[in-house]
């Protein structure tokens, strides 16, 4: 197993594990990381799912370069799609919410994984970067796309064009994540986070991140609008709002 999965619920850890190659995805790790997904958005005790990088050194340090060095265009292509609908556009759309705790390098693949995730809370060593073109590439899994769509086309052409590094801090001043804490702190300040989430509504927060994703798009507040409105049949909107009239915490 590249990865380890620790069940804690209504929190599920997923830590890459391959720190003989500062955690770098191959393929048997994607494939991994995709079932474990898929499980945990089965797992009706599940509510909220963090990924991480095994140690304090790197979150996840670009795809494993080697495996697809000799790709020819068509198998390229194929490797783009293939990480698209089975990893990253699967984290993006899951009606679980997913948090990216980066605990290091996350470069290339590793920056594109975080970014599918819904939330990103980043260690303060956290290095964070795109350096595909260095490579006469360019990113393959999302990159272009939610980068931009996180901090604008300027900023996201800057760090693409140059391929430069950037520091945790700069991250949250641009928007590239939400939060930044000493390493020690990270993943205690992620599950403080993901079980405040978890004690919400499921079916509510699984309508939002639909939501959210759509925003920016003709769909957007259509989306918004009809989910709202069957939201109002909801069990979970019951109970939210009985518990408010009682004054006592609603029990989703």
């Amino acid at each position: 197993m590249n990865i380890n999965i620790y069940k804690e619920a209504p929190i599920l850890t997923i830590e890459i594990n391959r720190p003989e190659s500062l955690n770098a995805l191959n393929a048997k790790t994607l494939s991994e990381i995709s079932t474990a997904i898929s499980q945990a958005e089965a797992d009706q005790e599940i509510r909220a799912i963090i990924i991480t990088g095994q140690g304090e050194k790197s979150f996840v340090a670009g795809a494993d370069i080697k495996e697809f060095s000799d790709y020819n265009s068509s198998q390229a292509e194929e490797l783009s799609r293939n990480g698209h609908q089975q990893v990253f556009d699967k984290i993006e759309n899951l009606k679980k919410p997913v948090i990216a705790a980066i605990n290091g390098f996350a470069l290339g693949g590793g920056l594109e994984l975080a970014m599918a995730c819904h939330i990103r809370y980043a260690s303060d060593n956290a290095k964070l970067g795109l350096p595909e073109v260095t490579l006469g590439l360019i990113p393959g899994y999302g990159g272009t796309q939610r980068l931009a769509q996180l901090v604008g086309k300027g900023l996201a052409n800057e760090i693409i064009f140059s391929a430069k590094m950037i520091s945790a801090n700069r991250a949250k001043e641009i928007g590239l994540v939400n939060d930044v804490f000493p390493i020690t702190e990270l993943l205690t300040k992620t599950k403080e986070l993901a079980i405040t989430i978890a004690k919400n509504s499921p079916m509510a927060i699984s309508k939002a991140i639909a939501a959210v994703n759509a925003s920016g798009t003709d769909k957007g507040y259509e989306l918004e609008i009809k989910s709202f409105g069957e939201l109002f049949d909801s069990a979970d909107k019951k109970e939210g709002v009985s518990a408010f009239i009682e004054k006592r915490k609603p029990n989703f």
